[in-house]
């Protein structure tokens, strides 16, 4: 049983479909109702369910957590690929931050990862599962970004990225130490770059992203979706048993250069 939080979203999707095709079953945790029942629709047939939820208000969040977890059990995995952030998260780069931006968007997608990923640990040790939790980190939350690669592009280096991503990879790292003497496995997959991540940028400014970043990587392109759902469904299987606390590199060599 796979709870997948954030499954609507261009890697979200991705997952669920990796997982269906590996016979699990899914739960599609996310706050896109027309997007979530089309997917159900989709799957007929597959052990798949949508369930509606929104994060932007943790204190009702996770009120509504613990009933979807009353409701449908706790899962054997979760993995939290949400992306929440605030209308002026474009304007986070350190020559236009803000502290109530900063303020807002940790609230909204660190504070949130963390809450809810220990949650689901506590329910994975009361009921003695041995779960598999993956938490999703970056590229960019173990090292720094590199400001050559977005000039041009109406792109630029991201402060509060950089804190709540680092801050997300730490912690799994906390919560592997804390719950592996109970047979639960936590680990941090970080992406690099991935292909139409920034669905939002003209295809002129995109393709200049693209061969800025390919120049700096050894395998000189960008990812797909779903060589990150994979790797995704790698940490969450019987696969990986052996590993937990890592911080799962899906990067195309980015971080070895």
């Amino acid at each position: 049983k796979a709870f997948i939080l954030g499954g609507c979203g261009l890697l979200g999707r991705k997952i669920v479909e990796v997982f269906l095709e590996a016979q699990a079953e899914v739960f599609i945790i996310d706050q896109n109702k027309i997007l979530g029942k089309s997917l159900e629709k989709k799957y007929d047939g597959k052990n798949v369910k949508f369930i509606n939820y929104k994060i932007s208000n943790l204190f009702k969040a996770d009120k509504e957590f613990k009933k979807i977890i009353k409701h449908n059990g706790c899962p054997d995995i979760f993995i939290n690929c949400t992306y929440p952030k605030t209308k002026d998260w474009n304007k986070s780069s350190f020559k236009s931050n803000k502290l109530k931006n900063l303020k807002e968007n940790v609230d909204l997608h660190l504070n949130s990862h963390t809450w809810l990923s220990s949650q689901i640990c506590k329910e994975m040790r009361k009921r003695k599962i041995r779960g598999s939790v993956v938490i999703f980190g970056s590229i960019y939350g173990l090292m720094g970004q590199k400001p050559n690669i977005y000039k041009g592009t109406n792109m630029s280096e991201n402060m509060n990225y950089s804190i709540i991503k680092g801050g997300l990879i730490n912690f799994s790292k906390q919560l592997a130490s804390y719950y592996g003497k109970f047979n639960i496995r936590v680990n941090a997959i970080c992406p690099g770059g991935i292909e139409d991540s920034q669905g939002k940028i003209s295809k002129k400014k995109f393709k200049l992203f693209s061969k800025k970043y390919a120049n700096n990587c050894p395998l000189n392109r960008l990812g797909l979706p779903e060589e990150v759902a994979t790797s995704v469904l790698f940490l969450a299987s019987d696969a990986s048993s052996y590993i937990t606390g890592t911080s799962f590199m899906v990067d195309g060599g980015w971080s070895a250069v």
